[in-house]
C-alpha cells in the first residue's frame, strides 16, 4: 500500500528533500537573458489560443518555501494551463510513448479542481477579482495532483494578468459554444493537413455499427438502425445504435426509446450485453399498465427459452447510486492533495482508517464484481444480460466498459479502447456537460455542485442478490421476469466457482481476463496517487515514471530472450552488464537518474559512495558523490 511511501516515524516533521534543483533567488534577474534565448515553444493544438503569461515562475516541490525549483513561464490558454520549463526544450530524446496532447507539467481547465493563493504564507481560496494577489499559486486538480507556482519573483503585471486569467477561464460560467471543443473541432475541419488513417471507430455512422456488429458476429440477432437520424426522437440516444432484430423500429419511438433493449456487444457464444432505460417511476395506474404491455412484447423479442434466455439487473435499486460515487470521491481525493509535510504526518497516522472510511476501494471492488458477475452469465450460463438504469448513461457505462475490456482482447488495444469509450460514453449518452460542471453554473465544490445527479433515497443493499430486481420491475415486466431472479447463495456459489476456476488456469492474454476482487488486492495506484511525494527535479534526466518503465521493457526484453534461448539450447547470449543494475519500481528512488550518459552506453553513471554505504547508518546526504562512469570498468 502507498501509505507508507514517505519515510518514517510516528508523526514527527519530515525532513525536507535533500535533491531538488536549486534557483537562488539572486539569479532569477541575472539570468533572464539565457532564459529568453533557450525560448520554449508552446505546442498549441488546433483552434487552441492563448489567453495570458507569466515569466520568471518558479515551480516549487511542496514543503518548500519558493526559492527552490524549475524557473519557467506560465501560460493560460482557452484549453489548458501549462508550465513551460527548461525541461520541455529537451526534444531531441522525446520518448516515444508520451501523451500527444497533454504536457507531465499541463493542467486543463477542466481538470482544475481548486485554486489557492498564499499571501504572507496563509493559503486562501481564490475566487473572482482579487484586490491583492498571492505570492504564491497552489492548483489541486481532479486527477490527485497538486502544482505549486512561486511568483515572487515575477513581474507584477504578469502576476495580475496569470492569476486573474487562471481564476476567471477556470471559475467563471461559461456559454456552450465557448467550449474548446467548438473550436478544435471548427480547425480539424478546416484543417487541410494529412496524415495516417483514424484507426479510432467513432460510431457517428450506421456503418460503423455494421462494422462493429460484424466484428463482435452479432450482425444475426442484431440490427443498427437511424430512427434516431438527427437525434428526432430522443437527444439522450445515439443518431445510430444496435437493437433485437425483431423489434419494430416504431416501437421505438413510442416512448423516446424508453424500455427498448439497446445492444452493447456481443459474446463469442452469440449471447449479447443490452441496456435499457427504466420508465419514471411515478406514474398512474393507466401508464403503468401500457408500459407493462409494451415491455411483456419487448421481453418476447429477447427472450425465447430454450434457445435464448435473459436475465435483467436493476443498476438503479440492486447497485452503487450515483451519491454514494460522489460522496466517496471527494473523501478519497482529499487523502492525495496534501500540500505540505505538516499535513501529511497528521493524517499518516490515521492513513489505513480513513482510506477505508472513504470506500472508494470498496465501490471499485463492487464494480470489479459485478462485471465479473455479468461476464459468469454470458461465458458459462449462455444468457443474455440486461442492464436496466434511468437513463442507462452512468452505471450502465461503467459494468459494460469493465465487461468488454474483460472479454474482448480488441478492447485492450489502444484504438480498441478509444473506440469503446466512444461507443459508451461518448455515444451513449453520459453526462459530461452535467457531471463534470463543464458550463461552471456557480462556484461551490464539485461534490456540492452535482445538483444533476438523480436523486435515489433508497441505498443499496449489500445482501440483495445480483439479479434481484424490486417489485415495480417485477410488476412492469409481468409473471415471466420472476423465473429469472435466483437466490442470492446459488449466484454467490455459482459466481465463487467460476471466478476460482479461472484464476486457477494459466492466464491467456488474449482472451478473458480476469482481475483479482479481494479486499487487500484492491490498492491505491501507485504511479498516479501520490500521498505527497515530492516530485523529482532532475534537469536533463527525464520524468522517473517514463524512466522506470524504460527500464522494466528492458528487462523483460532480456528475460524473453533467455527463455527463447535456453528452449532452443542456444548459446546465450552474454547480457549487457548495465541490466543487471536495474531495480523493481518499487525500489526505484525519486534520485534516479543521476545525469545524462555521456556516450552512447547501456551502463548508467551512479555514484560510487551511494554503493559502498547503501548498508551503513551514516547520512548519505553528508557526503559528496563522486560519479564513476561504469562504462570504464
Amino acid at each position: 500500500m502507498l501509505g507508507k511511501g514517505v519515510g518514517g516515524g510516528s508523526g514527527s516533521k519530515a525532513p525536507k528533500p535533500s535533491f531538488v534543483s536549486y534557483v537562488r533567488p539572486e539569479e532569477i534577474h541575472t539570468n533572464e537573458k539565457e532564459v529568453a534565448e533557450k525560448e520554449v515553444t508552446l505546442h498549441l493544438l488546433p483552434g487552441e489560443q492563448l489567453l495570458c503569461e507569466a515569466s520568471t515562475v518558479l515551480k516549487c516541490i511542496q514543503d518548500d518555501s519558493g526559492q527552490h525549483g524549475i524557473c519557467g513561464k506560465l501560460v493560460c490558454t482557452d484549453f489548458k494551463i501549462a508550465f513551460l520549463g527548461e525541461e520541455s526544450t529537451l526534444d531531441d530524446n522525446e520518448p516515444q510513448f508520451k501523451n500527444k496532447v497533454i504536457g507531465e507539467n499541463d493542467i486543463t481547465l477542466h481538470c482544475v479542481d481548486q485554486i489557492y493563493g498564499v499571501f504572507d504564507e496563509k493559503k486562501k481560496p481564490l475566487f473572482g477579482q482579487l484586490k491583492k494577489y498571492p505570492e504564491k499559486l497552489i492548483i489541486h486538480c481532479k486527477d490527485l495532483r497538486v502544482f505549486h507556482f512561486c511568483l515572487r519573483y515575477t513581474k507584477e503585471e504578469e502576476v495580475k494578468r496569470i492569476v486573474s486569467g487562471i481564476i476567471h477561464h477556470t471559475q467563471a460560467p461559461k456559454l456552450l459554444k465557448r467550449l474548446f471543443l467548438f473550436s478544435y473541432a471548427t480547425a480539424k475541419q478546416n484543417s487541410t493537413a494529412t496524415g495516417p488513417p483514424h484507426q479510432t471507430v467513432m460510431f457517428d455512422t450506421i456503418k460503423d455499427w455494421h462494422w462493429e456488429l460484424e466484428r463482435t458476429k452479432g450482425n444475426i440477432k442484431y440490427k443498427a438502425v437511424n430512427a434516431n437520424e438527427d437525434y428526432k426522437v430522443c437527444e439522450k440516444l445515439p443518431a445510430y445504435f444496435v437493437v433485437p432484430v425483431s423489434l419494430p423500429e416504431e416501437d421505438i419511438l413510442c416512448f423516446q426509446g424508453r424500455g427498448i433493449p439497446i445492444w452493447c456487444w456481443s459474446c463469442h457464444n452469440g449471447c449479447a450485453l443490452l441496456k435499457m432505460s427504466a420508465f419514471p417511476k411515478e406514474q398512474d395506474e393507466s401508464n403503468l399498465q401500457i408500459q407493462k404491455a409494451f415491455l411483456d412484447g419487448i421481453y418476447k423479442t429477447i427472450h425465447n427459452p430454450p434457445y435464448e434466455t435473459l436475465k435483467t439487473e436493476d443498476l438503479s435499486n440492486s447497485f452503487i447510486s450515483l451519491q454514494e460515487i460522489q460522496t466517496s470521491y471527494s473523501k478519497f481525493k482529499q487523502l492525495f492533495l496534501i500540500d505540505n509535510s505538516s499535513e501529511f504526518w497528521d493524517t499518516d497516522v490515521k492513513w489505513f482508517s480513513l482510506l477505508e472510511n472513504s470506500n472508494w476501494l470498496d465501490i471499485i471492488r463492487r464494480c470489479l464484481k459485478k462485471a465479473i458477475e455479468v461476464i459468469e452469465c454470458l461465458e458459462v450460463q449462455n444468457t443474455n444480460v440486461l442492464l436496466i438504469e434511468e437513463n442507462a448513461s452512468d452505471l450502465c457505462c461503467i459494468i459494460s466498459s469493465l465487461v468488454q475490456v474483460m472479454m474482448d482482447p480488441y478492447c485492450r488495444t489502444r484504438f480498441g479502447f478509444q473506440s469503446l469509450i466512444q461507443k459508451e460514453w461518448i455515444m451513449g449518452g453520459h453526462c459530461f456537460l452535467d457531471r463534470c460542471n463543464h458550463l461552471r453554473q456557480n462556484d461551490k465544490e464539485e461534490h456540492q455542485r452535482q445538483l444533476s445527479l438523480p436523486l435515489n433515497p433508497n441505498k443499496s443493499s449489500p445482501k440483495r442478490g445480483f439479479f434481484e430486481t424490486d417489485h415495480l420491475i417485477k410488476n412492469l415486466l409481468g409473471k415471466r421476469i420472476s423465473k429469472l431472479i435466483n437466490s442470492s447463495d446459488e449466484l454467490h456459489d455459482n459466481f465463487r466457482e467460476f471466478y476460482d476456476n479461472w484464476h486457477s488456469k494459466i492466464v491467456d492474454y488474449h482472451g478473458l481476463l480476469l482481475p483479482h476482487i479481494e479486499g487487500p488486492e484492491i490498492k491505491v495506484w501507485a504511479q498516479r496517487c501520490l500521498r505527497w511525494i515530492p516530485e523529482a527535479q532532475i534537469l536533463g534526466g527525464g520524468p522517473v515514471a517514463i524512466m522506470n518503465k524504460v527500464l522494466e521493457m528492458m528487462e523483460e526484453v532480456q528475460s524473453l530472450q533467455k527463455k527463447i534461448d535456453e528452449k532452443h539450447n542456444s548459446l546465450m547470449t552474454p547480457p549487457l552488464d548495465g541490466l543487471s543494475l536495474l531495480r523493481k519500481p518499487a525500489r526505484l528512488s525519486s534520485l534516479f537518474p543521476f545525469a545524462l550518459l555521456q556516450r552512447h552506453s547501456s551502463k548508467p553513471v551512479l555514484p560510487t559512495n551511494s554503493w559502498k554505504t547503501l548498508g551503513d547508518e551514516e547520512d548519505l546526504a553528508k557526503q559528496e558523490d563522486e560519479f564513476v562512469d561504469l562504462g570504464d570498468l
